[in-house]
Order: C-alpha cells, then structure tokens, then sequence
C-alpha cells in the first residue's frame, strides 16, 4: 500500500529523528496522563478532581514549553438532581506572535468516557499497557494520545533549538463527553481575542476508516434527535381487564416508529431528501480512492450483510446521505418474564442524522408534520407529542484550502501515501462551532486506526500511529510555513 517515503526536508529530519529517539519518554508521558481518572461523564467529586488535576499537567507542560497559558474558570454545572459540580478550566495558550507566519490552533479535550475494568477491559483502564505494539488505556486514542502528539511535535522543535514554523494556539478542554459544556460561550467571547489572529483550526479527535492508511476528515453528520410520546393515562393497564376496548399507546407508538424508515433504510418522512446536497463526480472519485477491504469491514462489524453491496454505496450512505435510527421506548416493559400490561404512556426515541444542505428547523418541521398525520389516520383517542430534544447540524469543508494541502503533504513526507478524504457518520459539533461562530476553517487530522475502539472497552492507540502522527504534527507546521 506505501511506497517509501522521501527523505524529510533537512529541516524536519532532525525532528523526526529526535522524536524516534525519544518515543519511549512520549509513551511514557501518555502513561501518566491516562493514569488520571478524568471521567467527565459520572457526575462525582472524585472525576471532576480528576479533571482538574489533569487541566493543571497539561497547562504545566505546555507552559515549561514557553507557551503563555491561561486557565479559563469556567464556573460550575448544574445538574438535573440539584446538586452543582465545577466545571475544570478550558487552557488557552499561545505560542510565538510572529506576524509573517500562519497561526495554527489546536483543538482537543482531556476527559473521557467511563472506564471499569468489570466492564470487560483485560487489564485496568488506567494504566496504560503495551501489547504487540498497541497502547491500552482509557483516552490513549480519543483524545489524549492526539493531543500528546501535537505537544510533542512543538517539544522537538524546542529540544532542538529549531525556531517554530508557525506560531501555535492551544485550545484544549475537559467536558467534551459530556456535551462541551460552557464552551460555546467562551469561544464567542474570545472570537475577537484569542481568536482573532488564528488562520486555520485543527482537530485530532477521530479516526482513520482504514487500520494502516491515514486519512484526513472534512466532514461531519449532524444529528436531530426526536421524542414521540403517546398517553393514555400516567398509570398502566391490565391487559384482561382492558385489552380489546382501548387504543394502546404502545400499539400507536409502534406503528408511528414503524412510519420513519422502510426495511432498505430509506426514510418516509416526505421531503426530507428534498436539500441534500447533489452528488458530484469529484465527490464520487474520492469515494473510489479510499481504501477499504469490505469483507474485512463487515467481519470486523460482525455484521450478517449490510444494506449495500459496494464500498462507494456504504460510505456515501455513512457519510453523505442522512440516516434514520430507532433507539428505544421508555416506558414499556422490557424485563425478563412475562407482564400481561399495557403502558399507559410510552415515549419512542429516534434520531436523523443529517447531511448538507439540510436545515435542522426544516427536519424538525417535515418529522412532525408526518407523524401527526399519521397519527390523526389511527383516528386515536390518545395524545401524542413530538418534540426535538437535539439539534446539530452537518460541517463540512473545503478540500482545497491551504490547510488541507499541506496535512495531504505532511501525510506523504511521513507515510509515503497520500490519505484517504473522509468524512465522518457521527457528529462532532465543536468543528461546526469553530465555522459558525469563529469563521475559520478547520481540517481533522485523525492518528487512530480504525480498530482503535473509543468510547470502548481495551480502547487503545498503536505505538506506531502514536509516534508517526507527532511526525506529521511535526511536518504538518513545515508545511503551512512553506505554503502561507
């Protein structure tokens, strides 16, 4: 799949070396950082000191760097229980002001997903541990290990003595699992700040489609998420007394789900293609370049058959057509054993992951619209209420900005490949944040492989993605200097 990769520019083949001669201090590094419990989504004193003690390394290290770093008191959070947590700092920091060059800023978060060995890890989550090449431990891939890399990549320089092509911001927090919370707020109050002297976004927070072949992300799915409640009555029924003479909330509910999306994965809400955007023949070129072993996808997904039967059909419907998923119904019995009930009120819960051009208000309207009119076809004496409890939209960039030619060039030096351009099924909002409301253009530079599991049990980073991607970090500033 790759070919050599050319000598490094003489600049870069120092760093490059020096990174290969220090990568058991980079791993090293990643260790004591996965060791902090910084559990953003448990809402417990014990992970928010966690958190805390994890934005107070970082700042450190980036400071011992010659960064200026500011820790930005984010207040507290209140939670649906009443009680109030505080919310760990958002570092800004900032390195070199020198006006000739590109400012970068980097974009990555330090809290992560819930860990429990019981919850079937092979070893503890919080100790990171080398098998075959591989780094396990909570946040080894998403998102500590990428922004390791990229502090890693500025300590080169700095090691050796070697002026930094670009002069670099730091923009990293500690809620991003839980929902980035307050975060919206700090970047519309530093757009004209902080901000003001960025020219490009980067962000390291995803993965690569392939296990060996890198890629470069453009865009993201947003997501609506709806609720469909149908009530009868708050308590529920016995299904001989009253089975047979009502309208069963579960049995409209029901046929409302049913409603959304035919057994090809099609949606049924009218209109709702009516503003994807068209498909182009560049765009369906790309599809072609990537590199995916379809077999080895759906063994891996452990998946009987997918609902297509060729790579460019499942990635254009992963990534560039909308999508419609059930997601359950609260308020049904789903115990073991047998309860002859009938729920007097049932919730349905489903989303709409959505593409360019479609507009979240437009969704919210055309879902609504269809379900109440099937639901008035029932002729049901229940209620029904349908509400949208999430609305994000699509992000999506230019392939041809400066920033994206120079990680395809950064990719190359390291790799001796060109990546693959993907987009991503999921939604990742802050790319969508830093477009809306900073208006600049980000590029995603993901360094985990596929495999990588995030969000998972024995989530993990290779050795390999870990050192090569500081390279590209490294290589990815040479760039922009040569470019800018």
């Amino acid at each position: 799949m790759f070919s050599s990769p050319s000598p490094p520019p003489a600049p870069l083949e120092k760093v490059f070396q020096y990174i290969d001669l220090h990568q058991d201090e980079f791993v090293q590094m990643l260790k004591e950082w996965v060791a902090i419990e910084s559990d953003s989504v448990q809402p417990m004193p014990h992970f928010r000191q966690e958190l805390f003690r994890m934005m107070a390394v970082a700042a450190d290290m980036l400071q011992r760097l010659g960064a200026h770093v500011a820790s930005v008191d984010m207040g507290s959070q209140q939670l649906p229980d009443g009680q109030s947590l505080p919310i760990p700092p958002v570092i800004l920091a900032e390195l070199g002001n020198d006006s000739t060059k590109a400012t970068v800023c980097f974009y990555g978060h330090l809290d992560v997903q819930p860990a429990d060995r019981a919850d079937g890890w092979l070893m503890d989550p919080y100790m990171l541990t080398e098998v075959d090449g591989k780094l396990y431990g909570r946040g080894a891939t998403d998102n500590k290990g990428p922004v390791l890399a990229w502090i890693n990549a500025v300590s080169a320089f700095r090691a050796l003595e070697q002026d930094l092509p670009v002069n670099i911001k730091f923009i990293i927090e500690g809620m991003e699992e839980a929902g980035s919370v307050a975060l919206e707020e700090l970047m519309e109050k530093e757009k004209d700040r902080f901000f003001s002297g960025v020219d490009y976004i980067v962000i390291s927070d995803n993965l690569w489609i392939s296990q060996r072949k890198p890629a470069i992300t453009y865009g993201t799915r947003g997501n609506s998420y709806f609720t469909v409640e149908v009530k009868c009555r708050d308590q529920d029924f016995h299904s001989g007394t009253f089975g047979g003479i009502l309208h069963e909330p579960m049995a409209d509910l029901v046929a409302l789900l049913g409603s959304l999306v035919d057994s090809s994965g099609h949606i049924l809400v009218p209109g709702i293609y009516d503003e994807v955007a068209p498909v182009t023949e560049e765009e369906i070129n790309t599809y072609k370049a990537i590199d995916l072993d379809l077999e080895e996808y759906r063994n891996s997904s452990q998946v009987a058959k997918f609902l297509f039967d060729t790579k460019e059909e499942i990635l254009m419907h992963l990534w560039r057509y909308p999508s419609l998923s059930i997601h359950g119904i609260e308020g049904a019995f789903d115990e073991p054993g047998a309860k002859t009930v009938i729920p007097g009120r049932v919730i349905g819960k489903f989303s709409i992951r959505l593409v360019p051009h479609m507009n979240v208000s437009m969704v919210e309207k055309q879902v609504t619209r269809h379900l109440e009119d099937v639901f008035s076809k029932r002729n049901s004496s229940n209620e029904m209420v349908v509400s949208m409890a999430l609305g994000l939209h699509p992000w999506i960039a230019n392939i041809n900005n400066t920033h994206y030619i120079a990680a395809k060039r950064a990719i190359r030096t390291v790799f001796g490949t060109d990546p693959d351009m993907i987009r991503d099924g999921s939604t990742i909002p802050i790319a969508k944040m830093f477009q809306e409301i900073v208006h600049k253009s980000v590029v995603m530079i993901p360094l985990g492989a596929v495999d990588d599991g995030e969000h998972s049990q024995n989530e993990k980073i290779n050795r390999w993605n870990y050192i090569e991607g500081t390279k590209v970090f490294a290589a990815f500033f040479f760039e922009m200097a040569q470019l800018h």
